[in-house]
Formats: structure tokens, C-alpha cells, sequence
């Protein structure tokens, strides 16, 4: 009986270890590395000639049920398996794309995410195969390294003098809004990190259109949802410096803490940038911390032909700059930079001896965990390292100058067209609109805005375009993002097309 239990553990012993080095073998990962680039390389080139459609939409139940019957299969994943393994690596990498968005379709022209720069994906596999981690230094250094850099690039073209700032990168805007109001926190109430907001009768002004990540902070603060007060706007939906001095007044009369003023830059709803320097004049007479959301625009820093519509940004106290919106990179990669390096620890004011070692004091100034939410931080800026890196940073310029020229050709075309009426002249790549068919002139809003939102559900359905629908004074409309640097005029127009045959089967008797 011992004997034979021995040879079962054995064998079982022999079998599990066979499968894990089969499941880490370096030759594995180089056939399916090959047949993952012969894979993606075939279906860009489709995609990028719109050969199919830029959504794939399923029901989401359907979607769930099928991919889970992967999950429930029978495999033999062994050693002397390899040709199943391969075989079945690419049925599943074709299902994955089969089913996905397709952003680098030029007819994909919906929500605030690009179609990355496709090699950036193979840097960002890099620092994903080897598991390239931060938080302390000497678990990343080579990663906290190219974030540093990029950091240093990007925080002198803000027009901040070297060595002046600070900055890190996390996993998305939301979560940069999040640090960067919780830094301004801290320093507003000064102990509110070890002994909570309390009673500080708090407020955070925000910019009326502020993404709802900014709602949210304030939220998880302790600040409350309710104590955020929408500055108002101008005409342009910018945020207004003159009623924003009189609202600050207001606040002080009413004994108010402001926390922060919160603008945008640029907004979501029409791409609106607000004029930052005179925003950061009135903070600065005020003595309350500017954070600005640049989630999407930061990018105009690197473009001499927009760069205007951030004047004022070397001013601010706090940003949050996306990569993974008009630098073109894969989700996430988010920079937050404050114009003081003082204030980079003042966000998370705490201690983690398992972590940071005393014998090493220096090493402190390089730790991101010192600075972020995470611990366990991905290489996120490997994508964009090795992109400036292979192209330099033009491309970035380039980028941004052709989305956001394409913008207002489009607001022509809309001018220009009876049944369409842009909702605003574009400063960037956004640009919201509405279709107004003959049928439908002088119908009820109601009406009108039930049309226009069965009109995008039908048109995203067909797969032929993508965009998004936002609402704006009341009204419902069609929202544009031209954030695939492929897109052209012709595509746009075919957009217009394909708008109004939709329109006119929605309308047509059944």
C-alpha cells in the first residue's frame, strides 16, 4: 500500500510539474509571440480599411455565456502538447478580437480613447511577460526610472523649471483627480489625514461640466457630494474667473473652507478650455489650491499650434495629464504633477516599514508608493517610453495638431449641412451636434431627443460608425471624439450619410 501510495504522489507530483513548466516555457511564449504578431498585424490592416464593423455588439448575457464556455473545456495544456496549445491560443486570440472595439477603425470616433500607437503594446508586453512592478524602488528600478524621466519631459513642457516639480504616474484620470484633490486636502485642513475632515464646514469647487470623477473624490474625502459647488460658466462653457472671485468671496462671507477650485482642460461634454490664467490669478488672490483636470488636453503642451489653450498652466497647483487619451497610448497611464515638489508626500502621510527601508534614506525621494493609492504599481509608462523613444516627440505634436484640426473641419461640414447644427465651435477633437431631419423641424424636444438617442443606439448597432450622445442645456445630442489619427474628411462625411439613412429608417412607416 506505501509503495503504491509513493507512486501515485509521484506521478501526480511528475504531471503537476510538467504542466507548470510547460505553462512557463520560454519556447512557448516565442511560437505564440510570433503567431500573436502574424494575428494582430492581419487584423489592423483590416481593421484600419474598415473592412468590418467597429463594434461588435452582442447582448451582454450572450457575451457572458460565451466566454465562459472557454473556461469550462476540457484541456491538455502538457508538454507534448504544444500544436494543441498553439491551435487553441489562436482560436482564443481570435475570439478576442472577433469580438472587441475597434479603435483603429477611422469610423471609430465615440468616447475620449484613442487607437493607441500599436507598438506601444509590444513595450507595454515587456514590462507585462517580466512582471515589472513598482512601489519601492528597488522593486522597479528600471520602471520608476523611465517614469522619472518622462516626468522631467513632461513637467518642462508645462513650463515648469527643472528640479521646481513633481510627478507620477497611476492608473487613470479618476484616480489622478482623486490624489491630486487629495493632496489639496491635506494642505487646505492640514491634519485632516490623521484626524479626519470632521466639522470644517468643507467645500470643492468645480467647473459646472467637471468629469463626475471629481463628484466622486469628494465623495471618497469626506468632503460629501453635496458640498461641491459648480462655478459658473461662460458662454463658451469655460469656466468664468470673474463669477468664479465673486463665488469664492461668497464662500468666505459664509465661513466656508475651500478645499480647491477644480477646472477643466479641457471639459467633457464639448472640449471646452477654461482660461487657466486667469483662473490661478483669482486662486492665488484667494490662496486656495487650483487643481486642473487635463486628463484629455494636456497634450496641447506638446503642440505649438495649441499650446495657447493651456496659457496659464505653469500656474496651477495640481494636474492630472492622460497619456491614454491624445498621447495615444494603451489604457492606463495617467501622469499627476504638482507644481511644488513640496507638496508630492503630502497625500499619503504614513509609514510601511516592510516596505521602506531605513538603511536606505536616499531611496525614499525615488519611492512611487510614497506618492500614489497603489502599492503594487504596473510599468504603466513602458508604452510611452519606448514610443517617444523609437519615434521621438513629434509624433506626439503630430498627433495632436491632426485630431484637433479634423475637429473643426467637421464643425464646417456640420455648418455647412441644412438638417445638422453644431451645439458649439470645437477648440479641440470634440464636437457635439445635433440632427434635425425636415420632418422633424420644430417638433418637440422631447420628441427630437428621443429621435437623436434611437438614432446613435441604431447607427452603433449596424456597426458601420461609432459615436456617443451627451446632453447639453437640456437638450440631447450627438457627440463626436476624432481620436484615431486615421480618420480623414471622406470618413466624416460618410458619417453624415450614414446619420441620415438611419434618421430616415427610424422616421419611415414600419
Amino acid at each position: 500500500m506505501t509503495n503504491d501510495t509513493t507512486s501515485t504522489t509521484t506521478s501526480h507530483d511528475t504531471a503537476r510539474l510538467a504542466r507548470i513548466r510547460a505553462a512557463f516555457s520560454p519556447n512557448l511564449l516565442r511560437d505564440l509571440g510570433h503567431q500573436l504578431a502574424d494575428q494582430l498585424s492581419q487584423h489592423l490592416s483590416a481593421v484600419q480599411h474598415s473592412e468590418g464593423r467597429v463594434l461588435n455588439w452582442g447582448e451582454p448575457l450572450d457575451y457572458i455565456h460565451q466566454a465562459g464556455k472557454p473556461l469550462d473545456e476540457q484541456v491538455n495544456a502538457g508538454p507534448h502538447s504544444q500544436g494543441n496549445v498553439t491551435a487553441r491560443f489562436e482560436a482564443l486570440v481570435n475570439e478576442m478580437l472577433s469580438h472587441g472595439h475597434n479603435l483603429h477603425d477611422p469610423r471609430y470616433i465615440g468616447h475620449q480613447v484613442p487607437a493607441p500607437v500599436p507598438v506601444a503594446g509590444w513595450f507595454d508586453a515587456v514590462g507585462s511577460v517580466t512582471n515589472q512592478v513598482m512601489a519601492i524602488y528597488e522593486m522597479g528600478p528600471w520602471a520608476t526610472a523611465v517614469e522619472r524621466a518622462l516626468v522631467q519631459r513632461l513637467g518642462e513642457s508645462i513650463g515648469w523649471p527643472e528640479d521646481s516639480f513633481a510627478g507620477f504616474v497611476t492608473h487613470g484620470g479618476s484616480l489622478g483627480n482623486l490624489t491630486g484633490l487629495l493632496t489639496a486636502r491635506n494642505v487646505a485642513l492640514g491634519d485632516a489625514w490623521e484626524r479626519g475632515i470632521g466639522d470644517r464646514n468643507a467645500v470643492l469647487v468645480a467647473h459646472h461640466d467637471a468629469h463626475y470623477s471629481v463628484s466622486r473624490a469628494a465623495g471618497v474625502l469626506g468632503i460629501g457630494t453635496k458640498n461641491v459647488v459648480r462655478a459658473p460658466l461662460n458662454s463658451k462653457r469655460q469656466m468664468d474667473p470673474q463669477r468664479l472671485d465673486e463665488l469664492l468671496i461668497s464662500l468666505k462671507a459664509q465661513s466656508r473652507t475651500v478645499i480647491a477650485v477644480s477646472s477643466c482642460s479641457c471639459a467633457t461634454p464639448i472640449g471646452a478650455f477654461d482660461p487657466l490664467a486667469d483662473i490661478a490669478a483669482v486662486c492665488q488672490r484667494h490662496k486656495v489650491w487650483l487643481h486642473v483636470d487635463a486628463a484629455h488636453g494636456g497634450a496641447a503642451c506638446l503642440s505649438r499650434k495649441y499650446r495657447h489653450l493651456l496659457s496659464g498652466v505653469d500656474q496651477v497647483d495640481s494636474l492630472v495629464w492622460d497619456a491614454h487619451k491624445m498621447m495615444f497610448m494603451p489604457a492606463l497611464c495617467a501622469f499627476v504633477f504638482y507644481r511644488n515638489k513640496a507638496h508630492r508626500y503630502e497625500a499619503f502621510r504614513q509609514d510601511a516599514p516592510y516596505l521602506f527601508d531605513p538603511s536606505a534614506p536616499g531611496l525614499a525621494e525615488f519611492d512611487s508608493g510614497m506618492m500614489t493609492p497603489e502599492c503594487t504599481k504596473r510599468a504603466a509608462a513602458y508604452g510611452l517610453w519606448g514610443t517617444w523613444a523609437l519615434f521621438g516627440q513629434q509624433l506626439f505634436e503630430d498627433l495632436v495638431d491632426a485630431t484637433f484640426d479634423l475637429g473643426k473641419v467637421f464643425y464646417e461640414m456640420l455648418s455647412d449641412a441644412p438638417d445638422f447644427a453644431p451645439l458649439h465651435e470645437p477648440e479641440c477633437n470634440i464636437v457635439a451636434f445635433r440632427h434635425v431631419p425636415a420632418e422633424l423641424q420644430g417638433a418637440p424636444e422631447t420628441k427630437l431627443s428621443q429621435f437623436i438617442l434611437d438614432l446613435r443606439r441604431e447607427l452603433i448597432h449596424s456597426g458601420e460608425f461609432y459615436i456617443v450622445q451627451t446632453k447639453l442645456d437640456g437638450q440631447q445630442a450627438l457627440r463626436v471624439t476624432i481620436i484615431n489619427p486615421l480618420t480623414t474628411r471622406e470618413h466624416l462625411a460618410k458619417l453624415l450619410d450614414a446619420i441620415r439613412r438611419t434618421g430616415r429608417r427610424l422616421l419611415s412607416p414600419s
